[in-house]
């Protein structure tokens, strides 16, 4: 998942279709975002590859992030049960929404739903820019029911339900056990901070693997997953995350910490997906050059499958402070139902036949060719069936998964839910290249500049 840091928004720029194919996925959300997504001169770019996708008599169109169908190949099976579907990829990058903005600014919608919406990340965003409409009206009441309350309320806004749940990730602790056994340590999660710094360590003066751990430099996967472990509340009344908290002063302290035992790299952003995938986390944990990893746990399964031994990753929870309240960070990527649309009768019923497919799930938690995403299913049902008859190809780590769920919090939803993240990545690294000494300082510039966006709008 990604999102990128962005530049102020100059009132009167006119968003010509030729600025739009110059201009990144970054500084269009920060643009926009900043302008409260009042786009000027982008009916044009809407109408821009339309043609009869809006004929009133268009099939069932849902659209779908690459990633999700790259890691996910049940789904196919799913649209098979749905003749005359037009199933197309998403026309995003790294999260972008500049297509579905630009459609509906001219109250049109090539598409009837679309998979592959984080509610944290672009959901405020949406409905500040009157994209997508609630599920309310059409997904049935049992599914409501059944949605895990945490993930029912991360998916809602002002009572209503603007994201239908589909793959569930958790942020916890990975580490390859063929390393962590070379450098004597036991094969358990960490359960605090100071004992993940203290195997880091360990592993690397042993000589087990060049570097002892690793992580993501994309704060809403490190920063604010440590922050909630020490304590959840680290959000402003506004709903932005509270920077000057201790709670996140003593994250990037930690970050910095972890640096120090970390791949060299570890600040650059990915190769892939505008800088959202391919991160050099990733790429030290496939290469089994780092012993101990946090993120969420479908990028360890992803990268130790090509291991020697895929077998070697353990995993556990995320570790927490010394009395901290342990909880980590969780989001769920789930389905915007367009505004603009058609068939949303049919828009839900597809969205249910794909979230409660049992084969998409065996996929996901076992793995296929087409990788391993461990990402788990919304519903309580599901897990019900499977604790009353636990089926025998089922790891364990499901269950570990779920039980973190009952103590992880999803990042508050609001307009800068993301890109708060996004602005202030090159103010905190100030601390952690050294630059500012003082994390509270840099922090607090963090907060202002954060401020200062959000008053824009």
């Amino acid at each position: 998942m990604a999102f990128r840091k962005g530049q102020t928004f100059l009132r009167g720029v006119e968003f010509t279709p030729q600025y739009l194919n110059n201009m990144n996925r970054r500084d269009f959300i920060t643009q926009s975002v900043t302008a409260g997504l009042g786009l000027a001169g982008i009916g044009a770019v809407a109408r821009m590859g339309s043609g009869a996708a809006y004929a009133a008599d268009r099939p069932l169109t849902p659209t779908i992030y690459q990633w999700i169908q790259d890691l996910h190949p049940g789904i196919p099976a799913v649209n098979e049960k749905f003749p005359g579907i037009n199933y197309q990829i998403a026309p995003v990058e790294g999260f972008g929404i500049e297509r579905f903005v630009a459609e509906a600014k001219n109250k049109e919608s090539s598409w009837d739903v679309y998979v592959g919406q984080t509610p944290f990340v672009e959901m405020s965003a949406f409905v500040k820019a009157d994209v997508i409409e609630p599920w309310d009206n059409y997904i049935p009441k049992e599914v409501i029911d059944d949605l895990l309350p945490s993930i029912r309320e991360e998916c809602t806004i002002d009572g209503k339900l603007y994201s239908w749940p589909f793959l569930l990730d958790v942020i916890g602790t990975g580490w390859h056990s063929g390393l962590t056994s070379a450098a004597g340590l036991a094969d358990a999660a960490p359960p605090t901070w100071d004992d993940f710094l203290s195997a880091a360590r360990t592993i690397m003066d042993k000589k087990a693997a060049p570097w002892g751990a690793t992580f993501d430099c994309h704060g809403w996967r490190s920063l604010a997953p440590i922050a909630h472990s020490m304590s959840t509340h680290v959000y402003t009344p506004e709903g932005l995350f509270d920077f000057t908290s201790e709670p996140a002063i003593e994250a990037l302290k930690l970050m910095k910490q972890i640096m120090q035992l970390a791949n060299p790299d570890v600040l650059l952003e990915g190769t892939s997906d505008a800088g959202v995938n391919g991160t050099p986390d990733e790429v030290a944990f496939a290469a089994q050059r780092v012993g101990l990893y946090f993120k969420y746990f479908n990028a360890p399964l992803r990268m130790a499958a090509n291991w020697d031994d895929p077998k070697a990753l353990h995993l556990g929870p995320l570790p927490k402070f010394a009395n901290g309240e342990g909880s980590t960070v969780f989001w769920t990527t789930g389905c915007a139902l367009f505004k603009y649309g058609q068939n949303k009768d049919k828009a839900a019923e597809y969205v249910k036949a794909l979230t409660y497919d049992r084969q998409i799930w065996k996929d996901s938690i076992m793995g296929t060719a087409s990788g391993h995403p461990g990402q788990l299913p919304p519903y309580k049902s599901i897990y019900a069936e499977w604790q009353a008859s636990k089926p025998d190809w089922m790891p364990n780590f499901v269950g570990l998964v779920r039980d973190q769920l009952d103590r992880a919090k999803a990042i508050n939803n609001h307009l800068f839910g993301l890109q708060q993240f996004v602005i202030g990545k090159p103010i905190w690294e100030t601390y952690l290249k050294g630059e500012e000494a003082d994390p509270r300082v840099a922090m607090q510039k963090v907060a202002e500049a954060v401020n200062a966006e959000v008053k824009k709008g």
